[in-house]
């Protein structure tokens, strides 16, 4: 038999240093094969150990047979964005991907593979190391039921690499434990396929990997939470009663979410009844008519959708926009255009967003980088749309919410009351010096006062158009009513910051030359660019755009730094576009490090795009 063949390891390759808590595992496997849970399992349990890690599901667009990868990333500074390459440790049970998974593999790395059958030897690469164990001679061996092989082939893998890489088994024993708690009868066949896998791998291998894992406390007061479950969680605080959607990848789970925290804390304990309507639309036209009524009749309403549905959706954000009705609307944001890769992450939906809808409008929009900001964004972004009187966009991508990461705990001030805005009751308009005007700006802030709908039956009445109207929701065409509510509409937009979330800086040095600007996801693999940039000898002050329309703070940064850089995930730099046009910045101050193969950017490209335009000294460059 080839030495590749058994379960010795070969020793041709260059052995890596001992590294603790500092490595990349992957997993290649088939989709639909109950993968995840086994690779969740995995990575929770390292959480468990107090070490930082961040998980990536990278999953094909359709349901069954096709290669998937779970990515973790190990690392006890802290830098959990996706690094680019640079596999450590590949766990490589799928022949369909095997080529492509051996490629990956750092040198010196190591192959982790299913000896049961021999391995081709085209796969074979001298600087890294292959791990075979006879997977499934294992699992047959221990499992009659077909269905039964498959699932506990992973988690045997789990447990051999539990004794490889030194996972404390009690972690894994908790994660199953809680995994199963409402199906206590499975906690012990998992817990037995885990030492089976621990025992085998004992057996087979003198020495475990030089990749060590070692208890941490770095976790301590730390969460592993889904970005689309914190969105969820965040509708339910915010007194959200009403969610109408479509389901579409990657944002069906944040309506899921919704509804399953909503069921523990939206229940009349009297009479059992919900206090909320989950509504599946036909499409995502009918969502978003569901919940501008919805918001226009006083209940607080949102919808969730990604790319497409956000094209879909465009005339009636206009029409929200213009008879300024409250809406939340969560876009996590994939890769397109059209169908594109629905299972891929992007930034792409920023100029959509901004300027939803036909004519001139301008739509509020937030940028939430970690599920805590995904949990607290959404719960100010419904007291944001009531206070203004507009939808508010939270854009979020697939990245932030189909993965778990690591953030502080959810904190929720129990003394803080919902922000409905400018309401005007039935006593106030009893009350009264001068008649009331829906439309009318008698504060100076653009900002009108509304009432809900049976408020006053004679002076709380009016008709909510998307139609021109004047300040009294008057129909008419007169070109200067038209106007003057377009420049009260322009007067609110002006308000808005002082409403919104400011920039996030980060100044490591006033005399710094170099700036850069960021948002969304891009925020881990930006801070470790930025180390890594300084170990190079350039350091840098970032600026953490949160929201639109921009603080003055944004166009102060760009005015204090020589070299500013943009760091954003799609090809067309949209984010660029949008503060050159409403900053009047101009084009060539700001050079841009785009990303848009569909994968989170690492920290490696930030440092290379950037690194280029510094050497080569090329201010309107653009780095792909």
């Amino acid at each position: 038999m080839s030495p590749v063949n058994s379960s010795k390891q070969i020793n041709r390759a260059p052995v890596l240093e001992p590294v603790i808590n500092d490595f990349v595992v992957k997993f290649a496997n088939v989709n639909g094969s109950g993968s995840a849970s086994a690779n969740s399992m995995f990575a929770k349990a390292i959480f468990r150990m107090g070490i930082p890690v961040g998980p990536r599901n990278i999953f094909p667009s359709n349901i069954q047979g096709a290669p998937t990868w779970y990515e973790v990333r190990i690392s006890d500074k802290g830098y959990l964005g996706c690094r680019g390459g640079q596999v450590e440790l590949m766990v490589s049970v799928n022949p369909q991907s095997m080529t492509q998974d051996v490629e990956e593999v750092c040198p010196g790395g190591y192959f982790f593979y299913d000896n049961t059958y021999p391995l081709d030897f085209n796969l074979i690469r001298d600087d890294i190391h292959y791990i075979g164990l006879p997977l499934t001679k294992i699992t047959n061996n221990n499992f009659e039921d077909p269905r039964l092989q498959q699932l506990f082939k992973n988690i045997i893998y789990v447990g051999s690499l539990a004794y490889l890489i030194g996972i404390e088994f009690s972690a894994l024993e908790g994660i199953v434990i809680d995994t199963f708690a409402k199906k206590p009868k499975l906690v012990q066949p998992n817990v037995n396929a885990l030492q089976l896998g621990f025992d085998e791998a004992k057996k087979a291998f003198a020495n475990p990997l030089p990749l060590q894992l070692k208890r941490s406390n770095k976790n301590d007061g730390k969460v592993l939470l889904e970005g689309n479950a914190a969105c969820g969680l965040g509708a339910v605080y915010a007194g959200a009663t009403v969610c109408a959607w479509y389901p579409i990848t990657p944002s069906t789970s944040v309506a899921e979410g919704f509804e399953k925290y909503a069921k523990q804390f939206r229940v009349d304990p009297q009479t059992g009844e919900n206090n909320f309507a989950v509504i599946q639309a036909e499409d995502e036209l009918s969502a978003i008519g569901m919940v501008i009524g919805a918001n226009w009749n006083g209940a607080r309403s949102f919808t969730a959708t990604s790319g497409p549905g956000m094209s879909l959706m465009q005339e009636l954000l206009g029409l929200a926009y213009f008879a300024e009705v409250p809406a939340v609307l969560i876009d996590v944001q994939r890769t397109g255009p059209s169908t594109g890769m629905p299972t891929r992450t992007q930034q792409s939906d920023i100029l959509i967003s901004a300027y939803a809808s036909h004519g001139d409008t301008k739509q509020v929009l937030l940028f939430p980088a970690t599920p805590k900001e995904c949990f607290e964004l959404t719960a100010d972004a419904f007291d944001i749309a009531d206070r203004l009187q507009t939808p508010v966009i939270m854009l979020t991508d697939l990245d932030l919410g189909m993965n778990e990461h690591i953030c502080d705990e959810l904190v929720w001030d129990d003394s803080r009351r919902y922000d409905l805005g400018k309401i005007m009751t039935a006593e106030d308009l009893d009350n009264a010096k001068e008649k009331w005007g829906r439309y009318l700006d008698v504060d100076g802030d653009g900002i009108p006062y509304r009432t809900i709908p049976g408020t006053h039956a004679e002076k709380g009445a009016y008709f909510n158009r998307g139609t021109s109207r004047n300040e009294y929701a008057v129909y008419t065409e007169k070109g200067a009513d038209y106007q003057r509510n377009m420049e009260r509409l322009e007067v609110k937009w002006a308000t808005a910051p002082q409403h919104l979330p400011k920039p996030i800086i980060t100044e490591r040095d006033t005399t710094n030359t170099i700036g850069i600007i960021h948002y969304g996801t891009s925020l881990a693999s930006t801070h470790e660019a930025i180390d890594q940039l300084s170990a190079q000898g350039y350091t840098a002050n970032d600026l953490r755009i949160v929201a639109f329309p921009f603080h003055s703070e944004v166009e102060a940064f760009i005015e204090q730094h020589e070299h500013v850089f943009i760091v954003e995930q799609n090809r067309d730099a949209q984010l660029k576009t949008l503060i050159v046009n409403e900053l009047e910045i101009a084009p060539k101050s700001l050079k841009s490090v785009l990303h848009y193969n569909g994968d989170p950017i690492s920290a490696r490209k930030i440092v290379a795009g950037i690194s280029a335009i510094l050497e080569n000294q090329d201010t309107s460059a653009n780095v792909a």
